[in-house]
């Protein structure tokens, strides 16, 4: 079997895995993530952060997006556009949204479009990570080609980019392709792991 074949029959195995949790421990995995990001400075200040609209059974955002606007930081969905172009759209709770090409809700006419760039935190759903920071995602590409001009930076820097996971969708070691970018952290429903950290493992910020 090819790597294309294997990552395509890998995700398939990790988003039915996903999908077959049961609520009460979406629930509990809902509240995990939130302590684990509560950890992270930067999800505590940075006025620009960006999100998504949990599908297909990805870990939810719904307990950590409301204390986001209580101290009054802006969150944003992310809406893709002409020629799988990524940009970020300002979202707060009661907002229209419609769902898009694949089905995963956006904010309907935004009067405000952001780039990549702009953001300040980014966080990113995916279907499998490894502890260096990489990512398995559903294979669209389009954060690979959002983020691309991170690939030039010394990292960590502005926009950080946190993966969401839950914790059983780590593995020991993803394959690396040319165009990916790097994770910053991971924040899954039982900690926060450094992906800058030393030592081969990554440890978790406390």
């Amino acid at each position: 079997m090819d790597a294309t074949a294997q990552r395509r029959e890998l995700r398939q195995q990790l988003a039915g895995q996903r999908r077959a949790l049961k609520p009460p421990q979406r629930i509990a995995a809902a509240q995990g993530l939130r302590r684990s990001l509560e950890q992270l400075p930067e999800y505590l200040t940075d006025a620009r952060v960006a999100g998504y609209w949990a599908s297909n059974g990805e870990l939810p955002l719904n307990l950590v997006i409301p204390p986001l606007a209580t101290r009054g930081q802006q969150f944003l969905l992310p809406v893709i556009g002409p020629n799988h172009r990524l940009r970020f759209a300002p979202w707060q709770a009661g907002d229209d949204v419609q769902p898009n090409r694949y089905g995963i809700p956006e904010p309907v006419e935004p009067k405000e479009l952001l780039e990549p760039f702009q953001l300040d935190l980014v966080l990113l759903p995916l279907l499998a990570f490894d502890r260096q920071g990489n990512r398995l995602g559903t294979g669209g590409g389009y954060y690979d080609r959002g983020f691309a001009f991170l690939r030039e930076q010394v990292r960590p820097t502005e926009p950080l980019l946190v993966g969401i996971a839950y914790a059983f969708q780590e593995l020991p070691q993803i394959d690396v392709e040319a165009w990916d970018v790097p994770l910053d952290f991971i924040a899954t429903d039982l900690e926060l792991i450094d992906c800058h950290a030393s030592g081969e493992d990554g440890e978790a910020r406390a």
